[in-house]
């Protein structure tokens, strides 16, 4: 009888990715969730990219990439250090893609915690089949206290901003954007790189290419991410304002690319705007009826999502929450404005970029 051969399974070789610029505080704890992968780190190797960081920063990545040779119980294939003078995100990523080597690639933040089966997981969905997956991203603060955990639970609630699928869905499906994902090598080579112009949005737009070339992005509950928000409330007013300011900008560049809960903020400052300016032009009943519909509305769900989180965490934070919510939707919907007015400087520039590309 012949004996039977068994053929060896082979091990996916993957890279896992972490761009960073002055993160040398949250840096160290990203790099020991690297180090920490269950995942067989013979074939495994770790690409950073420090863009043009003023602090400690690439010299974390060095000290961590000589480790990598000193240390037995490291073993990666190899761990490389690179440079992106740009210093925007789209592009260090870009840098990233033009060196890694991996038949697949997982994007992480350098402010995220990942567990030690992170790239287990993701390859087995690759496995499956699947060409882009990812998982859950809960937001979490680096140094809890009362006052920021009641942030964090208002900014991560439906009426905060947590709206997208992939920051708490509990099952699997097919979404239309996806952060800290995993991307086989041939996603890139269909669609190309990321959008240098964009320095926000930029996965939000690769993610809209990818499905606009017929491609699906699968979240998977069983992967999960955990990242650092904001914990102050100048950080996350700075936060909704840049991100309703990019909104425009990205959808103008990319029609389809955004969605229309993106705009929700805007729509509400400009009716509000509006109802107010006719309301004390006409002097109109009509239009101050409408004014109070649409505040009344808001209050109530502004209230209510309030009350729950003051009710878990003490009534002494319910002035606070009442207070975040319009707050933050005002510098959401106001930097959406901001963006409207800069697009005419914003595409002007950009028309001049790629006359003077055409011209060389």
């Amino acid at each position: 009888m012949q004996p039977k051969l068994f053929r060896m399974r082979k091990v996916m070789f993957i890279t896992i990715c972490v761009i960073a610029y002055n993160e040398e505080q949250t840096l160290p704890a990203i790099l020991k969730d690297i180090a920490a992968q269950d995942y067989a780190h013979g074939s495994m190797e770790v690409v950073l990219v420090d863009s043009a960081s003023s602090d400690h920063t690439k010299k974390i990545m060095q000290e961590f990439a000589a480790q990598n040779t000193t240390q037995p119980d490291m073993g990666f294939v190899s761990v490389s250090v690179l440079d992106n003078p740009k210093r925007t995100l789209p592009c260090g990523w870009n840098v990233a893609l033009k060196a890694y080597r991996g038949e697949a690639i997982l994007k992480v933040d350098a402010h995220a915690s990942i567990p030690k089966d992170f790239v287990t997981k993701n390859v087995a969905v690759l496995e499956s089949g699947e060409d882009v997956c990812g998982g859950q991203r809960p937001n979490i603060i680096e140094q809890p206290t009362p006052f920021r955990n009641t942030l964090l639970l208002a900014e991560s609630s439906m009426f905060g901003s947590s709206i997208a699928p992939y920051r708490n869905n509990p099952g699997k499906s097919y979404v239309k954007s996806m952060f800290h994902a995993a991307y086989r090598r041939k996603v890139f080579e269909s669609i190309g790189g990321f959008d240098e112009r964009m320095t926000r949005n930029q996965d939000n737009e690769l993610n809209f290419r990818i499905r606009k070339n017929g491609g699906k992005i699968y979240l998977n509950h069983n992967i999960r991410v955990q990242y650092y928000c904001r914990d102050t409330m100048r950080g996350i007013m700075k936060m909704g304002y840049m991100n309703g300011k990019w909104n425009v900008i990205t959808m103008t560049l990319v029609p389809g690319s955004m969605g229309v809960r993106h705009f929700v903020p805007l729509a509400f400052v400009l009716s509000t705007i509006l109802l107010v300016l006719l309301t004390l032009l006409t002097k109109s009943m009509l239009f101050g009826g409408l004014l109070a519909l649409e505040w009344g509305a808001y209050l109530l769900l502004d209230f209510f999502y309030s009350y729950t989180i003051a009710k878990e965490k003490g009534w002494k934070f319910l002035p606070v929450e009442i207070i975040l919510y319009p707050a933050f939707h005002f510098a959401y919907g106001f930097g959406s404005l901001c963006g409207i007015a800069a697009l005419p400087k914003f595409v002007r520039a950009e028309k001049e970029k790629k006359k003077a590309g055409d011209g060389r």
